[in-house]
C-alpha cells in the first residue's frame, strides 16, 4: 500500500527542487501517492493568503509532508508561512541534522551534529507589540523605568511543559539513532525566569535517561564559540526556539551551508519535511540551485515512514555523487543544473532501488 504524503510545491525555485525531489523519492522504490497542494506568494492572488486553509487540512490527513521553499516577507506582510504551518499543526520539534560529506567545501570535517528546536515557544511566539500602541505602554508601565517608552517589545513565553516535551524528544531522539549526548543550551544565567525554567525542566527530564544518555549544558554565547573551535566535542544540541535557529544556521555553516542542510518538523500528529533554505527567488526557473538540501529533507521523510532502507541508500548516493564532483551544481564546484543533479542521484542508486 502506498503512503500518503501532501506535496507542497513552495514558490520561487521550491516548485523545480520539488519536482527532482519527488523523482528521486520516487526511484527508491518506496511507493508514495502524492496529494500536490498550492502554498507561498505566488497563490496569494488566487487564494487571498499564502497559506490556504485546504493545506493544513491535507497535512491533517496525510499526517506527512515535504515542502518546497516558501518565501518569507522581511519586517511587512504575512509574518511567516513555515511558522505559521508549524504552529497550526503543533508541530514542536525542529530537528536539523548537519553533517559533513565529502566533495563540499568546508573548513571543517567529519562534522555530525543534530539541532533539536523548540518550535512553538520563546521570541518566535508572535506576542509582540508596536511602539507607542495601548499594550506597549502597558508593559512600559508595568517595568517602572526598564523599558524605554518608546520600545516596541516582544515576549518570551517559555514552559515547562512545552521544555519536557522537546528535551524528552531530544533525549529519545538520541537513543533511537545511537547518538553519544545530548546538550541544553540556554542563556539562564541572565534570563533566570525564562531560560532559567528551560533548564530546570531539561535537568528533570535529564534525570529521567541517566545511565542511558549522557546529559550536559552551555551557556549560548559559550557554544557558539566552542562550535567553531570543537565541534567535535558535541552531539544532539537541544535549544529553545529563537537559539536553535541561529545555531541551526552556524552549524550548517560547519558543514558547507544550507545548500547542503535538511530539516524536519514534528509533532504528534504530523511531520513536515523542508530544505532549511530560503526560496532563493532570484534563480527561479534558471535550473541552477543545489536540490540537497530538499532531497536529504525527503531522506529524513523516508526515515520517519519506517523506510529506513530507502533512505540509506538515497543519502548513500547523495553522498556518492557529492564526492564524485561531476554532475554537481555551480555552489558544489560543477556545472550540472537542479535536474541533472538530481539524474545523477537516481543513477547512483542501486538497481534494486527501482525495481523494488
Amino acid at each position: 500500500m502506498a503512503y500518503k504524503v501532501t506535496l507542497i510545491p513552495g514558490d520561487g525555485t521550491g516548485p523545480e527542487l520539488t519536482e527532482v525531489t519527488r523523482a528521486v523519492v520516487e526511484a527508491t522504490g518506496v511507493p508514495i501517492q502524492w496529494e500536490i497542494v498550492e502554498a507561498g506568494s505566488d497563490v496569494v492572488e488566487k487564494y487571498g493568503t499564502p497559506l490556504p486553509e485546504q493545506v493544513l487540512e491535507s497535512i491533517r490527513k496525510t499526517q506527512v509532508a515535504l515542502k518546497g521553499p516558501i518565501t518569507t516577507p522581511i519586517g511587512t506582510g504575512f509574518r511567516s508561512v513555515n511558522v505559521a504551518m508549524r504552529h497550526a499543526l503543533g508541530l514542536y520539534a525542529c530537528v536539523r541534522p548537519c553533517k559533513s560529506y565529502a566533495g563540499v567545501k568546508s573548513r571543517y570535517r567529519d562534522i555530525n551534529l543534530v539541532i533539536v528546536r523548540e518550535n512553538t515557544e520563546d521570541l518566535y511566539a508572535g506576542v509582540e507589540f508596536e511602539a507607542g500602541s495601548p499594550h506597549s505602554k502597558e508593559i512600559v508601565a508595568w517595568s517602572k523605568g526598564k523599558i524605554d517608552e518608546n520600545a516596541a517589545i516582544s515576549i518570551k513565553p517559555i514552559s515547562a511543559a512545552a521544555t519536557e516535551r522537546i528535551v524528552r524528544y531530544a533525549f529519545d531522539y538520541a537513543i533511537r539513532h545511537g547518538r553519544k549526548k545530548v546538550t541544553a543550551v540556554t542563556k539562564a544565567n541572565i534570563m533566570k525566569f525564562t531560560d532559567g525554567l528551560f533548564l530546570q525542566a531539561a535537568r528533570k527530564v535529564a534525570a529521567q535517561y541517566e545511565g542511558r544518555m549522557p546529559y550536559e549544558e552551555r551557556l549560548i554565547d559559550n557554544m557558539c564559540m566552542q562550535l567553531v573551535q570543537k565541534p567535535e566535542l558535541y552531539d544532539v544540541l537541544v535549544l529553545p526556539n529563537l537559539y536553535g535557529d541561529i545555531i541551526s544556521d552556524l552549524c550548517a555553516g560547519l558543514v558547507g551551508g544550507l545548500g547542503v542542510a535538511p530539516g524536519a518538523n514534528i509533532g504528534d500528529h504530523g511531520a513536515l519535511f523542508e530544505a532549511t533554505h530560503g526560496s532563493a527567488p532570484k534563480y527561479k526557473g534558471m535550473n541552477k540551485v543545489n536540490p540537497t538540501a530538499m532531497i536529504l529533507s525527503a531522506k529524513l521523510m523516508l526515515e520517519h515512514l519506517g523506510e529506513a532502507e530507502a533512505a540509506r541508500r538515497l543519502e548513500a548516493a547523495v553522498a556518492k555523487v557529492i564526492a564524485a564532483g561531476k554532475d554537481v551544481t555551480y555552489d558544489l564546484g560543477g556545472s550540472a543544473g537542479t535536474r541533472e543533479m538530481g539524474a545523477a542521484i537516481i543513477r547512483a542508486m542501486s538497481p534494486a532501488a527501482v525495481t523494488r
